[in-house]
């Protein structure tokens, strides 16, 4: 994930009651069809070869083509970058290069193996190690090879915190927005509102989140239509904020964002932006929304009717003594 694209939605730990370990179906391996191998006519039913029954099968199938529409739309060129930003293809990898930090975006399955793929791995982090910045290669739990990440790690990328990705459809994530009283949801453009955006992420996470407000800025005046930023605010405050990004020639957009102040969590201002982005999609014929999502947070969205796909785990080369 590149960095400039804060996970839906950010959650520390322990603010979400209840969220536990989450499991998913395996995707792209067992599928219903494997579950048939063996059991033609003749079969006795029994424990060891009763088929499933259909909603299970029914379940796995719907799973696993999220993850083919996830894997076909969402894993080619992002949307239309900021000036300073620009996209450099190296064989079956995308660089994006001139953002906070670099991103390396991949197919499913790259097409090499051994010295060939270590090559590859081994250009990606020389090119950003000649710009003295960081890089993340952004890999998925059902990516092949299955040694590329022993093969990051050998290169110096370190593992980041893994996150889950969530598809929903938008149509059925569309609802009236509840909110508490005194809290009023609106699209924002202007910089003001941009830094009071930055300042709330600020001050959730402890650090300097500043540069947010000109990636946004600058998002918004490269491409007005592909993203919309949306903001909660009481008596003046931003106590939350979550963005929309639209995938041109796709049937996805995706949520981004949504950092609440800890006096404002728990009052279903975080549902109520969910709610309000799918009806933006819709209005926009978007079929399907997509999440990078914590574990904490990722309970949250499954409530709310998204499906886990598969995982993703950022894989980051830094600059020695960075």
């Amino acid at each position: 994930m590149p960095l400039w694209w804060v996970p839906e939605p950010l959650v520390r730990r322990g603010d979400v009651a209840g969220a536990g370990a989450l499991t998913w179906p395996s995707v792209g391996r067992g599928t219903s069809d494997d579950r048939r191998r063996g059991r033609g006519a003749g079969a006795r039913a029994g424990p060891e070869n009763q088929l499933p029954p259909l909603s299970t099968v029914r379940c796995v199938t719907d799973i696993d083509g999220l993850l083919a529409a996830y894997d076909e739309q969402m894993r080619g060129v992002p949307p239309t970058p900021p000036d300073g930003v620009t996209y450099e293809q190296d064989g079956p990898v995308l660089r994006i290069v001139g953002q906070f930090r670099g991103f390396v975006s991949a197919p499913p399955d790259v097409g090499l193996r051994g010295g060939e793929l270590d090559r590859l791995i081994a250009r990606q982090r020389d090119r950003f190690a000649a710009r003295g910045e960081a890089v993340e290669w952004k890999t998925r739990g059902h990516d092949r090879p299955a040694d590329l990440t022993d093969r990051l790690r050998a290169a110096g990328f370190v593992p980041e915190e893994p996150e889950t990705v969530l598809v929903g459809r938008a149509g059925q994530l569309v609802g009236a927005p509840v909110l508490p009283p005194g809290v009023g949801l609106r699209r924002v453009t202007a910089d003001v509102d941009l830094h009071h955006i930055a300042a709330m992420e600020s001050a959730v996470w402890g650090q300097d989140w500043s540069w947010l407000a000109e990636d946004l800025s600058g998002r918004i005046a490269a491409a007005p239509e592909e993203i919309a930023v949306l903001v909660a605010e009481a008596g003046g405050e931003v106590v939350c904020a979550a963005w929309l990004v639209f995938r041109e020639g796709t049937e996805f957009a995706s949520l981004w964002g949504g950092s609440t102040l800890p006096a404002w969590r728990g009052r279903g201002i975080y549902r109520a932006l969910v709610a309000t982005r799918a009806e933006l999609a819709v209005a926009r014929g978007v079929r399907y929304l997509q999440v990078d999502a914590s574990a904490d947070s990722a309970p949250i969205l499954r409530r709310l009717g998204f499906h886990a796909v598969t995982t993703t785990t950022p894989y980051v080369w830094s600059p020695p003594g960075a």
